[in-house]
């Protein structure tokens, strides 16, 4: 099965661009001028180092001044076009161009249950639950946990978190750890999984997100983590955030210029540590506080497509966010924004798209609202797949057999392609007396009980139990070093 969605070489092609080339000019020059003239606090001495010797201002303790040349240096050693792989070892994610694909987010601290309706805190089996249905969900291209388990250790919950993921699934990973350990911890895992450090370097299937203070400000565990990234030669995704209005200018320009001034420090520090470790920028940034509610929106309208059109100007592979919604439960606002910003992801080339199933601007997830993203994304690729037109297509010499009296119902090029069409699983397309005799199902409650059947039937690829043991006994000598 081709994953993702593809528009990069459609001769119909409907792409959006927010930023001509020379806004995006214009941007990079002034997150240089940021790197240059105001610099960057780095937490971690090694970074600082790093940057010293290749000739980098370090003043004031810990904050340091990056000279255009080190970006462009970087720039031009960073990887353009990246290939993550499953975990079986076939290429599967193809980071480049206009190809889009779907995955979750991770981390939540709240679940709405999908079987009594409650939000409450989230467990394991919430998280084995999560990634049995990305595995099985046809639009879900790659997998995060998802949620914050509340019953394990939570020193060390992204050890098990990894596990699950890593049991659970073929699909590529996107994993988040608490500090170093957990990363070393996590890579160690993969290793397993994968055969040995080369083999997981050779084709990687699991992807280090790594979250930044601030554009300006990056704390030592999210360094630490990207020079391990850089020795281990595998990609990371290096993420900078900023709260326009709070942690960066109100301005959308002003927060994009701070926040890729991070992204693009990030940038150097991996390519001085190791010329060509694979880098993966945020295609977001900068988003709007609202100041009347003083919380950050998932689903604000301003900032779409600004990040994407700046990672599609440098040519690098890109992180990005849609299918979130700030409605408190799977209704009406979370379909639409959902809907919005995952079409909007497509159209503006965001290649690896998460957070899909978030409600509450991050604070809580739904599976029911997954299974409602997954059915978007089957309608987005429906939407922007490309018309093949050809005499088989075009069916003439049919149209004159059938005539102005006939119908096609029964002819065979109807039954030759009427699967070729999109069907969806959850949106209802019923007439209303069957709709009615069916029990007047919401969307929402037809997608719970799509989840039931899924999790009832569908089996998880889990690993060989040999293999399976080693993974555990990362997770155990974790619980025993820190739990």
């Amino acid at each position: 099965m081709e994953r993702g969605i593809d528009i990069t070489h459609h001769h119909n092609k409907i792409a959006f661009t927010r930023l001509s080339e020379e806004q995006c000019r214009r941007l990079h020059d002034a997150s240089l001028q940021i790197l240059e003239r105001t610099g960057v606090r780095l937490y971690l001495q090694e970074a600082l180092d790093l940057l010293k010797r290749a000739g980098a201002e370090v003043f004031d303790g810990n904050r340091v001044r990056i000279p255009a040349r080190l970006v462009e240096q970087a720039l031009e050693t960073a990887p353009k076009r990246l290939v993550i792989y499953d975990r079986d070892g076939q290429p599967t994610l193809f980071l480049e161009g206009y190809r889009s694909y779907y995955g979750p987010g991770s981390d939540l601290l709240n679940i709405i249950d999908h079987r009594t309706g409650e939000r409450r805190r989230p467990v394991l089996q919430d998280v084995r639950e999560g990634i049995t249905l990305c595995d099985a969900l046809p639009n879900i291209d790659f997998v995060m946990s998802l949620f914050l388990p509340s019953d394990v250790p939570q020193i060390v919950a992204d050890r098990f978190q990894m596990e699950v993921m890593l049991n659970y699934t073929t699909k590529p990973i996107v994993y988040v750890t608490y500090d170093t350990s957990g990363c070393l911890d996590a890579v160690e895992m993969a290793e397993i999984v994968a055969g040995g450090a080369h083999a997981l370097r050779e084709r990687p299937f699991s992807l280090c997100y790594i979250n930044v203070t601030t554009g300006l400000r990056h704390n030592k565990e999210a360094l630490e983590k990207l020079l391990l990234m850089a020795d281990k030669g595998l990609p990371a995704l290096y993420v900078p955030v900023g709260s326009g209005g709070l942690t960066a200018p109100m301005t959308m320009a002003g927060a994009m210029a701070l926040v890729n001034a991070g992204t693009m420090a990030g940038l150097v520090i991996a390519q001085l540590r190791q010329p060509g470790t694979p880098i993966i920028v945020p295609g977001w940034g900068g988003e709007t506080l609202d100041m009347r509610t003083m919380v950050e929106p998932y689903a604000g309208a301003d900032y779409h497509g600004i990040a994407e059109s700046l990672a599609h100007f440098y040519g690098l592979p890109i992180f990005t966010l849609g299918g979130a919604s700030d409605a408190k439960l799977p209704d009406g606002q979370a379909a639409a924004e959902a809907a919005l910003t995952l079409l909007l992801r497509a159209l503006s080339g965001g290649q690896l798209v998460h957070d899909l199933g978030y409600l509450e601007s991050g604070l809580c997830g739904s599976l029911a609202q997954l299974a409602i993203c997954d059915e978007i994304v089957g309608w987005i690729k429906a939407a922007l797949s490309e018309v093949e037109i050809d005499d088989e297509t075009l069916a003439l010499d049919l149209i004159d057999q059938v005539g102005p009296d006939g119908q096609f119902l029964e002819s065979e090029h109807t039954l030759r392609h009427y699967r070729e069409r999109w069907y969806p699983h959850l949106f209802e397309r019923e007439n209303y007396e069957r709709w009615q005799s069916r029990g007047s199902k919401s969307v929402v409650q037809r997608a719970a009980e799509r989840m039931e059947e899924i999790l009832a039937r569908h089996t998880p690829p889990v690993l060989p139990k040999d293999v399976a043991a080693q993974v555990h006994a990362v997770v155990d000598r974790a619980v025993q070093r820190y739990g």
